[in-house]
């Protein structure tokens, strides 16, 4: 039986751009669905009940959540193009920074275009700050875990998208206090299954600046 795959996602989700770029690597015939999240979809609803949230995968009929837990399933489930080290200990290093993304760069980067003023200013430092973690880890290699793109650069690489918004909002540079990470980034964007699976950054700013009229910010 041929395996039947779906991705329930919404285009500017840094989190559902980790699962397009497992399946792009890997080269996973799927099928694509946007998801209104004001209305979200029965199949939404009925595969996530718990959290209702996007992205899912459904692999012949089973929904898997969670964007990490989806690459893990994938790599776990299609052996080419591994993304996660074999290693015990190196995947186990390639998961806490994976975790490390997941708690800092999301929120820290949120809270950038969330406030204003002061508030504003400390967010923009603690961001540039977990980006500068992120940068010293990376060291001189060229992807996070060496010579091969994985499943860490997986993890941060669509915040890149979302990096202009930042900086717009915030006014600042990113490349400016991390120019060896925004050079990684651009590494990882000479790959196909990236470039292919992250939004335009425009179009995250445009996002961007919707979701602060609705919540009052700007």
């Amino acid at each position: 039986m041929a395996d039947e795959v779906t991705l329930l996602d919404f285009w500017p989700s840094p989190f559902g751009m980790r699962c397009r770029i497992a399946l792009a690597e890997k080269g996973i015939k799927h099928e694509y669905k946007e998801e209104n999240l004001r209305d979200k979809s029965p199949l939404l609803l009925q595969m996530n009940p718990v959290h209702k949230k996007i992205p899912v995968l459904i692999h012949n009929g089973k929904p898997i959540c969670e964007s990490l837990n989806i690459v893990q399933y994938l790599d776990e489930t299609w052996k080419v193009s591994p993304l996660l080290p074999t290693d015990p200990y190196q995947r186990a290093q390639a998961k806490f920074w994976a975790d490390y993304v997941d708690k800092k760069v999301y929120e820290l980067g949120s809270k950038v275009w969330k406030t204003k003023g002061e508030e504003q200013e400390t967010a923009k430092k603690d961001f540039i700050e977990c980006l500068k973690v992120m940068e010293g880890e990376l060291g001189d290699k060229t992807y996070f875990g060496g010579e091969t793109f994985g499943y860490v650069d997986v993890s941060l690489i669509p915040w890149y998208c979302w990096f202009y918004a930042f900086e717009t909002c915030g006014n600042f540079s990113v490349e400016a206090s991390c120019p060896k990470l925004v050079a990684w980034a651009k590494r990882c964007m000479e790959k196909e299954s990236v470039s292919k699976s992250l939004a335009e950054p425009q179009k995250i700013y445009e996002f961007v600046l919707l979701l602060q009229k609705m919540f009052r910010i700007a």
